[in-house]
């Protein structure tokens, strides 16, 4: 049975090697599985300990995806074969070892190189964020999409989002908006774009670099980068969120969720707006849940590290497939394909969102101590 992360090392020409990690699942769109999550954190803690090992390169298989998020449908599948608590035991697990995961590579000692040519979303998205170089193509097509599934936007997307200019990070949570290469290097969630047909070179051009695995090494990786992006900028196109800052900073100004939901509501949108009235469409058509938890991480999580992002996360996204409404979102969406999710209402009374912050067995693994 093949891996589903191809895992090699490459020579380079003065005597080191690159760590290659491929996400191998294409017929999935290289989604994110548990064991795919568990090969990626064994990997890269071993080769952080390997002096041979200079650099990493993180990539998907096939034409179409980096990653197009996490292997979701088995929660709905787990959720009616077993009880309660094991199912919480298993969105545990689930979560805390792909938090893990992208926790190690935002604080990766050595220089990891994530290219995310085709669709990269969610969980594609949790692993592209951290890494050192952060690469896009023209074929490169980001969102957060989980308003419409019943999560919320998680990965460390609390930290991420809430850091982005204006409202901009806002608006790609609330309503699960897609956007391109162009948009996440202006957005500070890629540093570097380059030609998808250069792709299958880009190894062997890394190998060729004169490589010491000292710190002149990102020197190396950052002109070789830059070049890259110089040939390709005729084929990036133009950002497809960024124009619309003013127009989105308008639309999601006060600090009451409701109040922005009104005005969305409300709004009439031009021809050439089209795009906008879409995302408005796909955030009203979401789950209240995840809107309601959405909002209040994006204003709480800019004051907090990235750690602490993470344990929220996990409580967050537990709660969510114990109460929330991520299993029948995942119903609605992936199994039925029915698109009639049954959200549930979300309560009046004012605390009834504490208790999605709340961790429902014994210890929270994530919570810093």
């Amino acid at each position: 049975m093949n891996e589903p992360v191809k895992v090699c090392c490459y020579p380079t020409t003065h005597g080191r090697q690159i760590g290659v990690l491929t996400l191998d699942t294409p017929a999935s769109l290289n989604a994110l599985s548990l064991p795919m999550i568990q090969i990626l954190q064994q990997t890269l803690s071993r080769w952080q300990q390997d002096p041979a090992i200079v650099c990493v390169l993180l990539q998907g298989a096939g034409e179409k995806a980096f990653c197009a998020g996490g292997d979701i449908r088995s929660f709905y599948y787990r959720q009616q074969e077993v009880s309660q608590f094991e199912l919480f035991e298993y969105a545990r697990d689930f979560f805390a070892q792909e938090y893990r995961i992208d926790h190690l590579i935002h604080s990766y000692r050595k220089p990891l190189i994530c290219v995310a040519d085709g669709i990269c979303m969610g969980g594609g998205i949790g692993l592209f964020a951290g890494a050192e170089y952060r690469v896009v193509t023209e074929k490169s097509l980001l969102a957060m999409p989980e308003v419409t599934i019943g999560l919320y936007p998680d990965v460390g997307a609390s930290w991420f989002l809430s850091r982005m200019p204006g409202r901009l990070g806002l608006w790609l949570g609330l309503t699960g908006a897609r956007f391109n290469g162009a948009d996440a290097i202006g957005l500070g969630l890629a540093d570097h774009g380059m030609a998808s047909a250069e792709r299958a070179g880009l190894l062997a051009t890394l190998a060729q670099l004169p490589w010491t695995g000292e710190l002149a090494d990102r020197d190396l990786i950052s002109g070789r980068l830059a070049a890259l992006q110089q040939a390709a900028t005729p084929l990036l196109p133009e950002p497809m969120v960024l124009p619309h800052r003013q127009r989105i900073d308008t639309l999601l100004a006060g600090r009451t969720l409701q109040g922005v939901l009104d005005r969305l509501s409300a709004t009439h949108f031009a021809p050439e707006e089209a795009q906008l009235a879409s995302a408005r469409q796909s955030c009203l058509a979401g789950s209240p849940i995840s809107r309601a938890i959405l909002w209040r991480q994006y204003w709480h999580a800019r004051h907090q590290s990235l750690a602490e992002v993470f344990a929220d996360e996990l409580t967050l996204s537990v709660n969510c497939v114990l109460d929330g409404d991520f299993i029948e979102g995942v119903r609605a969406l992936l199994i039925d394909k029915d698109k009639s999710p049954r959200w549930q209402a979300v309560r009046t009374d004012h605390d009834w969102l504490d208790g999605f912050y709340r961790w429902p067995h014994g210890v929270n693994p994530l919570r810093p101590h």
